[in-house]
């Protein structure tokens, strides 16, 4: 059967999905050009017209996937109710026990972007916008007095790192630690910034299906 042509944005979004699949399923050091091709059935020179390189492609791949999450956070962060009510449903969400698809590829390119300085720059963006979501609703919370947080950049790195660090940790190996002592310490943590009391860290109302 003869394949469909697709334009150029369909074909490159069709390259970035197979790329992505490829990624997580092989790494990016042992990814080829011709795997995403071979997914795809198509040549590896219609691969690199679109992506030249192959360090290229795995950028574009990366942030790909990683906006595709992003928006997904604006969208939490984004709705109506309390800040604190928003921020608790993007940690849920954001951490790696929540439903946040791309802890495995992120892991993979942090490892790859201390070798590759195209995936490096790709990276820092997307995680200093992460980071800026993060920093502008506890912002907002603050100034409308749901909490005290004298530092909303500083509380949305250290969070984020928290975070971070879980998954390298739980993605690398599985079941290291239970899903409920690691919500209890992002928890812990998100009163420790906040500033909140007992009755605040009470109000945690089931977000899953976010």
């Amino acid at each position: 059967m003869a394949r469909v042509r697709l334009s150029v944005e369909e074909r490159r979004e069709e390259l970035l999905r197979a790329a992505v699949g490829q990624i997580e399923q092989r790494g990016v050091a042992a990814l080829r050009v011709a795997d995403v091709a071979a997914e795809l059935k198509v040549s590896n020179a219609l691969v690199l017209y679109h992506f030249a390189t192959k360090e290229k492609l795995v950028a574009a791949a990366f942030r790909y996937a990683a906006e595709a999450d992003l928006a997904h956070l604006q969208s939490l962060l984004g709705r109506r109710g309390s800040a604190l009510r928003r921020l608790r449903a993007a940690l849920r969400w954001y951490s790696p026990t929540g439903q946040a698809k791309g802890w495995k590829l992120w892991i993979e390119g942090w490892a790859a972007s201390l070798r590759e300085p195209v995936l490096r720059d790709v990276a820092q963006d997307l995680d200093r916008q992460w980071k800026a979501a993060l920093a502008e609703v506890i912002a907002e919370g603050a100034a409308a007095g749901e909490f005290s947080c004298a530092d909303a950049e500083g509380a949305a790195w250290r969070l984020t790192a928290l975070l971070d660090g879980f998954a390298v940790q739980t993605i690398t190996y599985a079941g290291a630690l239970p899903r409920r002592t690691m919500q209890g310490w992002v928890e812990d943590a998100l009163t420790r910034e906040l500033g909140l009391d007992t009755a605040d860290t009470a109000d945690t109302a089931d977000t899953s299906g976010d």
